[in-house]
């Protein structure tokens, strides 16, 4: 037996719930370092730009994938659906990558945690979802967390938190299309036109803010696209993986990297205001997310764009 196959044959020894803890750990890692990426490169190369890069990147690295599968995966009646998804997933992006680039990377981690939040809402004024009083409950108490986090007339408001709450919004929009998309359409195909619409629409606003990357920034946009595409996949094969109560809230341990990065590469130190919002928000959205794996039964629908 090879190396290869000891790895591999330990791997699928392990536990469900724990493969899928160990991808979401590597999901959470991925997009803490895509994070660090952004906000350095964003010091001379525009959010807007960097959308456009992450794309076109991401969707060429998925090709092989696509070319190894057959073309006929991609096929898609919903294509409708799919156009839908990647403008509000760019939108998303766009928000993402200014508000990385002008906000304590601690501050932008926990109001995405909010995205379970605007979903709920959502869900009932599009889809007409009934829901009951505990999950009003916890969805009010998360949003007393980003009061808190936010403090508004205690100092002045960075523009940027508002601009991290669009990205919150427009995937919870995002996950609402999910919910509606016929659950045949595989990832690939959701990732494959993902990319091939979000690269036109990434393209024309990065037209008027461009400038050429150097040597050194087409290394960091790369890897930064490449560990985007990648901690996407890792998060979706996890709740693939593992039970979704049992994965989702690994997920957290995101703020915990990017708290610890924030202060060693760019000696961030968050307030006490944002980690106790930080904690209402984990704790709500915690709770809303066991509530809507407990009542579909052990399912539980995630989006499949992220910021990254």
């Amino acid at each position: 037996m090879t190396s290869q196959s000891r790895v591999a044959s330990r791997w699928n020894a392990l536990a469900p719930n724990l493969r899928g803890a160990v991808l979401m750990l590597l999901s959470s890692l991925g997009f803490t370092v895509m994070a660090v990426l952004i906000r350095d490169v964003a010091a001379t190369i525009d959010p807007l730009q960097m959308a456009f890069f992450r794309c076109t990147i991401g969707w060429f690295a998925i090709l092989p994938f696509v070319a190894h599968a057959g073309f006929g995966t991609v096929r898609s009646n919903v294509l409708r659906l799919h156009l839908s998804r990647a403008a509000l997933g760019t939108i998303a992006m766009f928000c993402a990558y200014y508000a990385i680039a002008h906000m304590p990377l601690a501050d932008f981690t926990a109001l995405s945690f909010t995205r379970p939040l605007f979903a709920t809402v959502l869900a009932v004024i599009v889809l007409h979802e009934v829901v009951r009083w505990r999950r009003w409950s916890a969805t009010i108490v998360g949003f007393l967390g980003v009061v808190v986090m936010v403090r508004p007339g205690a100092a002045e408001i960075n523009p940027a938190t508002f601009v991290a709450l669009g990205e919150s919004i427009s995937l919870a929009l995002l996950i609402v299309i999910v919910k509606v998309m016929p659950r045949a359409e595989k990832t690939l195909t959701m990732l494959f036109w993902f990319g091939a619409f979000s690269i036109p629409i990434t393209l024309v606003p990065a037209i008027y803010v461009w400038e050429w990357p150097t040597a050194i920034e087409w290394i960091w946009l790369t890897v930064m696209a490449l560990s985007g595409v990648v901690s996407q996949w890792l998060f979706i094969l996890a709740f693939r993986t593992g039970e979704a109560s049992f994965v989702a809230p690994i997920d957290y341990v995101r703020l915990v990297f990017v708290t610890v990065t924030g202060y060693l590469v760019f000696a961030e130190v968050p307030t006490i205001w944002t980690l106790l919002g930080a904690a209402i928000i984990v704790g709500a959205t915690f709770y809303i997310m066991r509530r809507e794996t407990k009542l579909a039964g052990g399912r539980v629908v995630t989006d499949q764009s992220r910021e990254g």
